[in-house]
């Protein structure tokens, strides 16, 4: 763990956003740029496909409450099949 010179003043008031991350399966092309962006490994290909045959994401097991709702995964998606909710823990 750093330790910082600095710290902020109200660093005792900050949380941590949680989010939940939500599949359209029809819309996903299985290009897996959100598996490869997903800065916390929320996510993996799983292994059941979509009607077009292309595998969609899944959360990794284990991993429900890791989603920060940073929301690359919803910039990166070209088809516009995943996004993430923010959650109040």
């Amino acid at each position: 763990m750093k330790v910082f010179a600095r710290t902020p003043v109200d660093l005792a008031e900050q949380r941590v956003p949680r989010g939940q991350v939500f599949l359209i399966p029809e819309r996903c092309k299985g290009c897996k740029l959100c598996v490869a962006f997903c800065p916390r490994h929320v996510l993996q290909e799983s292994s059941q496909s979509n009607a077009k045959g292309y595998h969609t994401p899944e959360v990794v097991p284990g991993k429900n409450g890791s989603c920060v709702h940073c929301e690359f995964c919803t910039m990166v998606c070209p088809e516009f099949a995943i996004f993430t909710l923010e959650v109040q823990a």
